[in-house]
């Protein structure tokens, strides 16, 4: 039976569905159906179906390769053992063919490919790898081979994608290459070079061609006899912003966010020209309508003419001082105009081939504009000039010549029935006639004025919730298009009273211009691709009764609704959808009886019931004549055919018998595979880790730890409400990884609480405050959600439960303490009942559909209340017996709100409910009656926290900002009902936080509080001061390295958030932070203690883009900047006189430099080709170990390699004395030839933390109780320490590790050394009795462990955790 099969697309850390469809009936007119669903924990990143047989799969993803088989129904799979290999990230893998051309099982292999360039050949029957080649880069011709030259321990070439014929393996690779191998790999057959790296390659049936695309866009294929490549087909690869038509060549210009300028024929839709600007990204366009030139505008403000003829800039305008926001010409070419979004207008002669500028405007745009082609307008006669502007809400029309105001009007006034105002989007002029000015709002409507006087001609309102971004107007005025979001809608323009419109959809993101082809047979829209749409003829229509009913077949009907329902359900439809009359079906008895009611009941009382099945949308209200039928020139995947906008809140495909309005339905259940995430930042997403946490960990015995977890430096702010503080008890605990800190904010002690197994994403505390729930997401060592139960005075962990599949939204506690709510994600989709007495769960059921917040009503222990993406739900606790059900009640979000989403929601005065949306409203709903009376506009984005206490209402949102309500008029409002007006509602106070607000806790008056936030930092707030003091903060980013002061007083860290943060030991709090934006600080080093007094001190750090900047502690300044070096740093360290600076970066290269004069007096390239990852030195005797010198150093390097030299700086010398090289794992390494004709150079080498998975960091260290004793891990085939002795030449030791080392420090003060394990994991040995403890409590692979020089503290650090280890002794 032919299959196919659905590849997971989710985020792969949530559990991946795989769905086989059985498609061997489809050429027979019958369907496609499902033949087995599985979900799987591992990642799978590509499925190939074996050639042999169709009921035998492969799949490969992060270290995993399995097999699989279809048999009576079922799915099954088995793991491939990869052995050492299996840390590897694979990438794809095809199935070997006979050469015989018969496929039997035996005839074949399994070739899989590697990022790392590694291919592995399986024998799919044994189950077993066969051979492991690895793919590295060509030595660049006329270097030397030295001994210190191994290619095996060289960055591999990653690669993207191979395919596999009788004899030969096409590989593409991220270096831009495709290249034809023998299936033994001894040599490259035949390669090709692309623009970009190789996203995919397939051979055709026959073998003879490859077909390739690469992530810049461009499709093509190889033809292997002949050796030609051909491009099929280039595209943007990034969203288009804005487009432009020629007539007289017919051709289209684009310009995107990928930094492109794109000229297209339209005929043949092949690309003709491609312009490129790394630096400035381009904007706006427009073509001049009589010379060949056209016009773009960038992000920096400037306008610059191209010529077509001979593909160079002919001038550039730089007089604004904002990205250009629109371009246009007047039809006769003598005028362009430009507008930027700092509100000025500029206005050019373009009469003549090097434009040049006429008059410059300032403040008559309205500022707040993005790139959007229809910003300007100029009229068809080119007298006049249209834009928005000087304000939002005003639309200005001025002489195209003089720029003299012939009209103003006030957009806000044009709707004077809505509660908020109006503001204009894009103006349009009509082309037949100039007296028409087309003006859409953010209201959703059309809006055509008169041009002269600006009276509103007519109204056309969209059928969608989203406001028309672009306008366009065919020259005979018969069609009028529109982008809203993603879809276009078509109008029938002439037709005064109420023109039908159709929706067409096919964009997976918002259509950003929309245009008509010069011919005007085409449309074109443009956005995440570019679609081109035939204009099919226009239907014949009877006039002679328009208030007649359409006549309505069974089986038209019946098959819309079917297509409508298969569509929704996620399988193909039968057959190809047609647009329909936009008028209402014959009306049932169930219509008129639904008619007044705007909410819906049903009752769930088990896990399964209560899902919603949406069939169909509502038919739009009245009959109107049909537009012109638009149909999509090519297929898309994601296409559909045009459709009518949804008239209720939702409606089921099989209305029940009402025999009320509060009718019982019973509702289908059917988990399907993930949804696609919210656009809401309410939502918690686990962070993305490459580690891998062991199940279990062996931890010491209590009272003998030897480390006592003292501090966590850093909060959360990934995660969503989790921080409590309540004001009365002082209790004050948030999240830290999987961690639970409880602390003191009087005294800053600390207690941690550690038991989940992964990230935890949300906390509640109950009334009384004596417990505590946390939940964390499921992971590799838990299959489901964990939520813990924590006895808050005893600080133990009571209770475990387990219900949610992905993560845990939302917790809640019923006011009576007797329930515990909690809420799944987007992708769980459940709402659980427990009762805290027994902790059983009570109830659960499935939801409609996303929802972001979930409260109890603190007057009724029964009530609670749900809000999410389109309504608003109220769940009624029904009790019988020992048996609780859910009886569900739902109203629609209210129409004020257009199309936004309800993501928070609080409970003020009784029956008061506030809810805040995606938009930044905030409606206020009477729960006694479901209805909501009252919206104002809170914010400018979504808010997320809402918090409200007597006359006051605390807003957070994702714009940063944390604002204070006044609200004691609301009760007084909603007795007046709906002719309630939200003026009496004002902002008392307003604070502008680091990141967008995830959590929050204020006091009963709301006069202080705390206010966690997405940048990792904890504020105290205080309104009556209006102040706001950091609390907890920490890296947002990873953090790179920490380093101490010599008196122990201080430390500092550094991350790639290019931050450098100066800590107080002794309370953990941030003193100083310096800050390099548009940069990561990937290293720095604190000046030694000989460097004489504390106002002295200064820290180096090293960047991302090759700099060193030298800090002054007591000055709080940046002291002096170098450039050494022309890549990153990785490692940097002083010298034992802090009078030098050794610094090494990605390349390999150690750069010798003086910190004071910043001259670099010496570069060592010994290590060239492979990342620095340890610089250290320490002081020696001058005549020590046979050398002269003062001090010792060494470099470790990611290829295996340590070197270590004796220098004396002031002497200008330096020596190497030992260098030790040792073996990787032992790897088949194949050398990629010199290409004939061609120079190979060697590709950027990666930092080891940037290619996790591949080969464990090269570290080493002096050991501070035997300075001729060298430390090394990650040096070898073996997991271990490596003890070497300086003096007699040779390793004296070895300690056995259970996994490769990812970091390690050496304590000064004992005889003790940590290291870090990718496996989250952290060890303490004793070098003098041998024991070893372990400890946990990271999230991540522990990549750094730093001990203070006395020694009594260490740091590790996972990810942006740092926690800070008392070190007890033995």
């Amino acid at each position: 039976m032919p299959v196919s099969l659905q590849e997971p697309t989710a985020h792969h850390l949530l559990p991946q569905v795989v769905v086989v469809w059985g498609t061997d009936q489809v050429g027979l007119g019958g369907e496609v159906v499902v033949l087995a669903k599985v979900h799987t924990d591992f990642d799978v990143h590509t499925f190939r179906i074996a050639c042999f047989d169709e009921t035998r799969m492969a799949s490969c993803g992060r270290g995993s390769v399995r097999l699989w088989r279809l048999r009576g129904g079922v799915l099954r799979s088995c793991a491939v053992d990869l052995g050492e290999y299996c840390t590897l990230e694979l990438t794809d893998l095809a199935f070997a063919q006979a050469l015989d051309g018969h496929h039997v099982p035996s005839a074949g292999m399994l070739f899989v490919c590697s990022h790392s360039g590694h291919i592995l050949e399986i024998d799919h029957q044994c189950m077993a790898v066969r051979h492991v080649r690895r793919l590295l880069p060509a030595q660049p011709p006329g270097a030397p081979l030295t001994e210190k030259q191994n290619f095996s321990m060289g960055s591999g070439i990653a690669i993207s994608s191979l395919s596999v014929s009788t004899t030969t393996c096409a590989v593409g690779s991220e270096d831009g290459y495709l290249r034809l191998w023998p299936l033994d790999f001894s040599s490259v057959l035949l390669e090709t070079e692309h623009d970009g790296p190789v996203s995919s390659v397939s051979f055709s049936p026959d073998g003879l061609r490859v077909l390739s695309t690469t992530t810049s866009g461009h499709l093509g294929f190889l033809d292997v006899p002949s050796r030609e490549y051909t491009v099929l087909a280039r595209s943007h690869m990034a969203p288009v912003l804005a487009l432009s038509t020629e007539q007289n060549q017919g051709q289209m210009a684009t310009v995107s966010l990928d930094h492109t300028v794109r000229i297209w024929d339209l005929a043949t839709l092949q690309q003709l020209y491609d312009f490129s600007s790394s630096e400035d990204a381009p904007c706006a366009i427009a073509f001049h309508p009589t010379m060949p030139n056209f016009f773009c505008g960038f992000s920096s403000g400037a306008v610059r003419s191209f010529s077509l003829e001979n593909s160079g800039v002919l001038v550039e305008h730089t007089r604004h001082r904002g990205a250009i926001t629109s371009l246009v010409i007047t039809p006769d070419g003598r005028f362009l105009f430009s507008s930027c979004s700092q509100g000025s207008l500029v206005q050019y002669n373009c009469a003549v081939s090097r434009c040049c500028v006429l008059r410059v405007a300032a403040n008559l745009v309205c500022q707040d504009g993005r790139p959007n082609p229809n910003i300007l307008a100029v009229s068809g006669d080119s007298c006049r000039l249209a834009f928005v502007g000087p304000s939002k809400c005003m639309v200005t029309v001025v002489d195209s010549v003089s720029l003299d105001e012939l009209l103003h009007v006030d957009v806000s006034t044009l709707n004077l029935a809505s509660n908020h105002p109006d503001w204009a989007v894009a103006v349009c002029f009509s082309p037949r006639n100039s007296g028409h000015l087309l003006v859409s709002t953010s209201s959703n409507k059309v809006v055509v004025l008169d041009a002269v006087s600006g009276h509103t001609v007519r109204e056309l309102s969209s059928v969608r919730s989203r406001a028309c971004s672009s306008l366009a107007l065919s020259e005979d005025s018969r069609l009028l298009v529109a982008a809203t979001g993603r879809t276009i809608t078509v109008w029938d323009y002439p037709t005064q009273a109420s023109p039908s419109c159709q929706v067409y959809i096919g964009h997976s993101e918002p259509v950003h211009a929309v245009a008509f082809t010069p011919d005007q047979l085409q449309l074109i829209s443009a956005g995440d691709a570019i679609f081109l749409w035939d204009v099919q003829a226009t239907p014949e229509r009877d006039g002679s009764d328009p208030e007649a009913c359409p006549v309505h077949e069974a089986g038209s009907n019946a098959r819309h609704l079917e297509d409508l329902a298969s569509g929704a359900s996620g399988l193909p439809r039968q057959q190809v959808p047609v647009p329909s009359q936009a008028s209402l079906p014959p009306r049932s008895t169930h219509d008129r009886l639904l008619e007044g009611s705007t909410g819906t009941f049903s009752t769930s009382d088990e896990e399964g019931l209560g899902e919603e099945n949406h069939v169909f949308e509502a038919f739009l209200q009245g009959q109107a004549p049909t537009p012109p039928v638009l149909v999509e020139k090519e297929a898309s995947g994601g296409g559909d055919a045009p459709r009518e906008a949804a008239k209720s809140s939702w409606t089921h495909a099989e209305l029940p018998n009402h025999h009320s309005q509060m009718s019982e339905w019973s509702l289908r259940s059917g988990k399907a595979g993930l949804p696609t995430r919210p656009d809401s930042y309410k939502h918690f997403t686990a962070r993305y880790k490459t580690s891998t946490r062991v199940k279990s960990v062996s931890l010491p015995p209590v009272g003998r730890e030897q480390l006592r977890l003292k501090a966590v430096v850093g909060y959360n702010g990934n995660g969503r409400a989790n921080m409590v503080w309540r004001p009365d008890t002082g209790f004050f605990a948030y999240t830290c990884g999987r961690l639970v800190v409880v602390e003191d904010l009087h005294s800053g002690t600390q207690r941690h609480w550690l038991g989940h197994p992964q990230e935890i994403s949300t906390l509640a505390l109950n009334q009384d405050g004596q417990v505590l729930a946390s939940a964390s997401c499921c992971g590799n060592t838990a299959a489901r959600c964990q939520i813990r139960i924590w006895d808050v005075p005893q600080g133990l962990c009571r209770h475990l439960l387990s219900h949610h599949d992905t993560a845990v939204q939302a917790v809640a506690f019923s006011p009576d303490d007797e329930f515990l709510v909690t809420l799944g994600d987007y992708a769980d989709r459940s709402l659980a009942l427990w009762s805290m007495a027994t902790y059983e769960l009570l109830s659960s059921t499935r939801l409609l559909e996303p929802v972001h917040g979930v409260a109890f009503n603190p007057w009724d222990a029964n009530e609670l209340i749900c809000v999410g993406t389109s309504a608003i739900t109220f769940w009624l606790l029904q009790h019988q017996g020992t048996d609780t059900s859910f009886q569900v009640h739902r109203e629609p979000v209210p129409e004020e709100l257009g199309a936004s989403e309800l993501t928070s929601l609080c409970y003020g005065a009784s029956p008061l409910l506030y809810c805040g949306s995606s938009s930044g409203q905030v409606c206020v709903w009477d729960t006694g009656t479901g209805h909501c009376f009252l919206a104002w506009e809170a914010d400018d984005g979504e808010i997320g926290v809402l918090l409200c206490s007597g006359s006051r209402l605390v807003s957070g949102s994702n714009t940063r900002r944390l604002r204070l309500w006044a609200v004691g008029v609301v009760p007084e409002l909603r007795r007046k009902g709906s002719s309630a007006r939200s003026s009496s509602v004002f902002m008392e106070r307003e604070l502008t936080l680091d990141g967008a607000v995830v959590s929050a806790s204020f006091d009963s008056g709301m006069d202080m509080g705390v206010v966690g936030t997405t940048a990792g930092t904890i504020w105290y707030v205080n309104w009556t001061e209006g102040t706001s003091t950091r609390l907890i903060s920490g890296h947002r980013t990873k953090v790179n390295e920490v380093v101490f002061s010599p008196s122990e007083s201080h430390c500092a860290t550094c991350g790639e958030d290019g931050s450098v943060r100066v800590w107080s030991l002794a309370s953990m709090e941030l003193v100083i932070q310096f800050q390099v934006l548009n940069q990561s600080c990937l290293c720095v080093a604190w000046t030694p203690q000989s460097c004489g007094l504390p106002e002295q001190q200064q820290v180096v750090a090293g960047y991302s883009d090759g700099t060193l900047r030298v800090f002054s502690i007591s000055r709080t300044a940046l002291e002096l900047k170098m450039h050494p070096h022309r890549s990153a740093l990785t490692a940097i360290a002083f010298s034992t006189d802090g009078q030098t600076i050794l610094s090494g970066d990605k390349d390999g290269l150690v750069a010798v430099s003086h910190p004071c004069t910043g001259m670099t007096f010496r570069v060592l390239s010994d290590h060239r080709g492979a990342p620095i990852s340890a610089i250290q030195s320490t002081s020696k005797e001058y005549g020590d170990l046979g050398v002269e010198g003062v001090e010792l150093w060494l470099a470790a390097s990611a290829d295996q390699r340590v070197s270590i030299w004796a220098s004396d700086w002031l002497r200008d010398r330096c020596e190497l004395l030992e260098w030790l090289s040792f073996p990787a794992p032992a790897v088949s390494k194949v050398r990629v030839p010199r290409a004939v004709g061609g120079n190979w150079s060697l590709p950027n080498s990666h930092c080891f933390s940037q290619a996790p998975g591949l080969l464990p960091p090269s570290l080493a260290a002096f050991c501070p109780w035997d300075r001729a004793i060298l430390v090394c891990v990650g040096l070898g085939a073996h997991e271990e320490v490596v003890f070497y002795n300086l003096r007699q030449k040779q390793v004296v030791q070895k300690t056995p590790l259970p996994f490769f080392a990812m970091s390690l420090s050496l304590s000064p003060g004992a005889q003790l050394m940590a290291v870090g394990f990718a496996e989250c994991m952290l060890r303490l040995l004793d070098c003098v009795s041998g024991t070893a403890q372990d400890f946990e409590g990271h999230d991540d692979s522990v990549h750094l462990c730093r001990f203070t020089p006395s020694g009594r503290l260490l740091f590790t650090a996972a990810h942006n955790e740092i926690l800070v280890w008392e070190v007890t002794g033995p």
